[in-house]
């Protein structure tokens, strides 16, 4: 489980494919505290560590065909910065939000303007009517991996607000229209929306039935 609050950015140094598999090495600032079977989030997408090289300050994760066609990993090429952060320790304060590293879909990225300061990001994604994914305004999204507020929201389209720190220090100074990111919705909106579906479908089966 994740917090959202982006430790360091990482670089790809390399990628081989196997199969259908892909191995990715990166180098982190934090790559000599990393063990194997330790779960990094990368760009928000949860990956397990295979290897560590102390040495170089490096480390390889590996994703899976399914990580490969849900995600923006499979856009990824050396020399890409990547947001990292690692699981979140039990004893620590949850300054972001809960974030677990299961990334439900990617958006693209529409439009990028300046706030006074601030920079605000619009990013669209494939709404599916029968089983809506949504925001709400000052709500949570994780984007990249990174814990953000909603600003704007509407089916299939909302909008955050980066401030400087963030945007120095993740990845979202690269983003451009036309980007394509990872995007987390709030675990807690999940969970109703599957609740709404199974109440409402309770009740058409009645329905049928009587």
């Amino acid at each position: 489980m994740f917090t959202g609050i982006i430790e360091a950015t990482a670089s790809v140094v390399a990628i081989r494919q196997e199969g259908s598999n892909y191995h990715f090495t990166l180098t982190a600032p934090f790559a000599s505290e990393l063990r194997p079977d330790q779960s990094v989030a990368h760009d928000g997408c949860c990956l397990t560590i295979v290897s560590v090289d102390s040495e170089r300050q490096q480390y390889t994760v590996t994703a899976m065909n399914e990580t490969m066609q849900k995600t923006c990993l499979c856009r990824w090429r050396v020399g890409n910065e990547v947001n990292v952060e690692r699981a979140m320790l039990n004893n620590g304060r949850l300054d972001g939000h809960i974030v677990q590293g299961h990334v439900d879909q990617t958006a693209t990225c529409t439009a990028i303007t300046t706030d006074d300061g601030s920079w605000r990001f619009t990013f669209k994604y494939d709404y599916d009517t029968e089983h809506p994914r949504v925001t709400v305004s000052k709500g949570s999204i994780a984007v990249n991996g990174v814990s953000l507020t909603v600003v704007d929201s509407i089916p299939g389209r909302f909008s955050v607000a980066i401030i400087p720190y963030t945007y120095q220090h993740t990845n979202f100074h690269n983003l451009i229209v036309g980007s394509i990111v990872n995007i987390e919705f709030d675990i807690l909106g999940k969970y109703i929306e599957r609740y709404m579906e199974t109440i409402y479908g309770l009740q058409n089966k009645n329905i049928i039935q009587n």
